[in-house]
């Protein structure tokens, strides 16, 4: 009865919810699970039962299905079940069948939870799983992030038997007669976890006597080393990052002089996605030229001039847009343009995000597209003189980023605006001009 009274004395403790608080657990019908319904049941804490059918093992996962049930109904317990079709949903996802089997698990648990008011959803993870977890995340090397392990506490999640060895709930179910269903999968090696569990665990317990034990204690302190890690990293994020409207700016002479530098550049760009492995790659750019990059699956760093610019990839869009009537509004990309016709005295804005167009030399519709190289226009107050965009991009500076977002509007295959920069000088107001457009840009919020 002793792992009875510690699950008590750590409930007590943790204060994972009130005594009035009623918890769901997930359970599977395996001996970690049985054994935390049978803990929860003598500690009288009220608690119901979830239980997913991935219909993965044929009739070993149905008779999984009837015992959970069965304990249930015996024990007056509420069993909440679902059965999904794993094997089709993990050919639609394109994803494994472990990382399917839990998105659904945890998406329907947590509806469950919702839906009867349940204060927390109780896993049955224990010592061995959060020592096989640390050691998975050492050998990925995913920083010192994946050093707390398992978190005992995470959102609406709660594991209360992380204090417990595999070999103490084992123990427990024998003395108390627990009945469980035993997963044939587990003994294989199909899995990482399973390699890891039958290959490494018992290596460490030969060579460290209570080798577990011990695992999750440091796991504890690297908890805590974790805390102190994450104050100064976020102190370092304040002093390097300025954000300027959806992108993030970062001083290369700033960030040359940190260190150490590895591990603060592995900080600062995890979040958009990028590698332990890509991190060489960013620090290189502090020394290459402009226009350099390194591309995550989400977003892209940018030497421009003195900073690293981290901006996102650029997103699928329709790159061309027909306007054939005034007013209205269009949209594209990252902007809004809103079109009408104003009286011809009205006064011409300064503001480069207006344009006010001669319609005498526009013919309808209107074409609102992404520039290409070979663009040319005429620019306002330069005379007739002719310019390709892309040098006019280098003479105003414009970073690569800043390039792959431009917009023109074109009007019978001559370029109108270059959308938020610059009129063309055929289009400009004149004294003899009739009647006059008004564009208006804006960037979505």
């Amino acid at each position: 009865m002793q792992l009875l009274q510690r699950f008590i004395d750590n409930w007590k403790r943790k204060q994972f919810a009130a005594a009035e608080e009623t918890v769901l657990l997930a359970v599977s019908g395996g001996i970690d699970s049985m054994v935390m319904c049978r803990l929860f049941m003598d500690a009288g804490v009220p608690f119901s039962i979830a239980h997913c059918n991935y219909q993965l093992r044929g009739e070993a996962s149905e008779l999984d299905e009837q015992h959970v049930k069965e304990w249930g109904s015996k024990h007056n317990i509420t069993v909440h079940h679902t059965r999904f079709n794993t094997k089709e949903i993990c050919a639609e996802w394109k994803k494994g069948t472990q990382e399917t089997a839990r998105m659904l698990r945890y998406e329907w648990l947590d509806e469950i939870r919702q839906q009867n008011g349940y204060k927390a959803i109780a896993t049955a993870h224990h010592a061995n799983d959060n020592a096989e977890t640390l050691l998975m995340n050492l050998f990925k090397g995913t920083g010192i992030s994946g050093l707390h392990g398992i978190k005992e506490v995470n959102g609406n999640i709660i594991r209360p038997l992380l204090f417990a060895t595999r070999e103490e709930i084992a123990n427990y179910a024998t003395e108390q007669a627990i009945a469980f269903r035993e997963d044939e999968s587990n003994k294989t090696d199909n899995y990482l976890r399973n390699a890891v569990r039958h290959q490494l665990i018992p290596v460490a317990d030969k060579l460290f006597p209570n080798a577990v034990v011990q695992l999750n204690e440091s796991i504890s302190r690297f908890a805590q080393a974790e805390e102190i890690y994450n104050r100064g990293i976020d102190a370092e994020r304040k002093k390097l990052i300025e954000q300027r409207g959806q992108d993030h700016y970062i001083s290369v002479l700033k960030l040359q002089k940190r260190s150490p530098l590895e591990t603060i550049c592995y900080e600062l760009f995890k979040p958009f996605g990028f590698s332990p492995e890509q991190v060489g790659q960013i620090i290189r750019l502090l020394s290459s030229d402009s226009g350099k990059y390194v591309a995550s699956s989400t977003h892209r760093v940018i030497r421009n001039r003195n900073f690293l610019v981290v901006t996102a990839s650029k997103p699928a869009e329709a790159d061309m847009v027909l306007i054939e009537g005034f007013p209205c509004t269009v949209e594209a990309g990252e902007i809004h343009l809103h079109f009408s016709l104003v009286n011809k005295d009205v006064p011409i804005s300064s503001d480069n995000h207006i344009a006010h167009v001669d319609m005498k030399n526009v013919v309808l519709p209107l074409t609102l597209r992404k520039w290409r190289t070979g663009d040319y226009f005429y620019p306002l107050g330069m005379g007739m003189k002719k310019k390709k965009l892309s040098k006019y991009f280098k003479d105003i500076k414009l970073a690569l980023h800043e390039k792959e977002r431009v917009w023109v509007l074109e009007s019978n295959k001559h370029i109108v605006w270059v959308a938020g920069m610059r009129l063309d000088e055929r289009f400009k107001v004149q004294a003899n001009t009739a009647q006059v457009m008004r564009v208006e840009l804006r960037t979505k919020n």
